[in-house]
């Protein structure tokens, strides 16, 4: 296990080290030594990343007459992420060991243990503890959490102790204020994802484009995520871009155009020239409140297979949010139906 971390990290840094020295990612304010988990794309990796931009972009909108674009702001109404969930439930588990000072996501170093328990063999208890694991943090019992990581004896590889705090909710979202006069200024945020930009544009698009469904919206833009434990290199960064589309229904046939858009998205991977061998779908055991079904499609990375892309079956929840706390109908008449 330990030869595989070394092998990985050795993996990461020549591939940072390579995009560096050949322009196409440098750290940010590298001069003043940089900002963690903040990067700047070179000359090369400006034009590498706007190339597949422009690929994902033509192959949304132009190869499907019924995807059109949106390029909707990063500032929004703070009750949009109240609406979304964001606001209550948009955190991460934390726990930080008292000797190193250093901070963790308690999750990731249940997976990395079950990770650990499955190279050895251990499929069964790698699995009981990812469940163990999944109960706690369904039911919120983070004391749960804290005292499975203690039971499993896991450890910080800095301070190689397992003196650990309790573990404690982190909320993802960057917040910032607007208005003229610090005092009279409001609470907003950066949007952590570009997806609620699209929900409350649904009728303004539907109407000016006298769209019907099943039509889709599609749109490139940054969004941010304070994260507190970010590795990785760019796999994992606090401003980043999403390619991100939206595809409205009529209910009952959610599930036939899931399985088509599983389809349609893997087969775009494969012709950007991925091989299918470095790819596979990963159907998601845990759902997010939003969601009837979910699946990534992963790709095998220096680290593993770690996810690429996701593809959600929402249901309605977002749009019935948004008319629920703005009580702003979110419907159209159809007059075939």
């Amino acid at each position: 296990m330990e030869n595989k971390k070394q092998d990985t990290a050795s993996a990461l840094k020549e591939i940072i080290s390579h995009a560096k020295e050949y322009g196409f990612v440098f750290p940010s304010s590298e001069i003043y030594d940089g900002l963690q988990a903040v990067y700047d794309y070179g000359q090369n990796g400006v034009e590498l990343k706007n190339n597949l931009k422009a690929v994902w972009y033509k192959a949304m909108t132009m190869l499907n007459d019924n995807v059109v674009g949106l390029d909707a702001s990063i500032f929004m109404h703070p009750l949009t992420w109240k609406a979304s969930g964001h606001v209550d439930s948009f955190n991460d588990p934390m726990i930080d060991n008292k000797d190193s000072k250093k901070r963790y996501r308690a999750d990731t170093l249940l997976e990395e243990k079950a990770a650990q328990l499955e190279d050895e063999g251990k499929e069964t208890e790698a699995k009981a503890l990812l469940q163990k694991m999944a109960k706690c943090l369904d039911a919120g019992d983070l004391e749960g959490v804290r005292q499975i990581i203690l039971d499993e004896n896991i450890k910080c590889p800095v301070s190689n102790t397992a003196n650990w705090t309790e573990v404690r909710q982190f909320n993802l979202m960057f917040s910032t204020q607007v208005g003229a006069v610090s005092e009279d200024a409001s609470l907003i945020y950066l949007r952590p994802e570009t997806a609620q930009g699209i929900f409350v544009n649904f009728l303004n698009v539907q109407k000016t484009g006298r769209m019907k469904v099943p039509f889709g919206i599609a749109q490139i833009g940054k969004a941010f995520r304070n994260e507190i434990v970010a590795r990785n290199f760019i796999f994992r960064m606090r401003e980043f871009e999403q390619m991100e589309m939206q595809f409205f229904v009529r209910p009952g046939t959610e599930m036939e155009w899931y399985a088509k858009w599983k389809e349609t998205r893997m087969k775009f991977h494969q012709a950007l020239g991925l091989p299918a061998s470095s790819l596979k779908f990963h159907d998601h055991d845990k759902l997010a409140h939003y969601a009837n079904a979910a699946v990534d499609i992963e790709y095998k990375f220096p680290f593993g297979f770690k996810e690429m892309e996701g593809i959600h079956s929402r249901t309605d929840f977002d749009l019935k949010a948004h008319q629920d706390l703005s009580r702003k109908k979110q419907q159209y008449f159809d007059p075939e139906n």
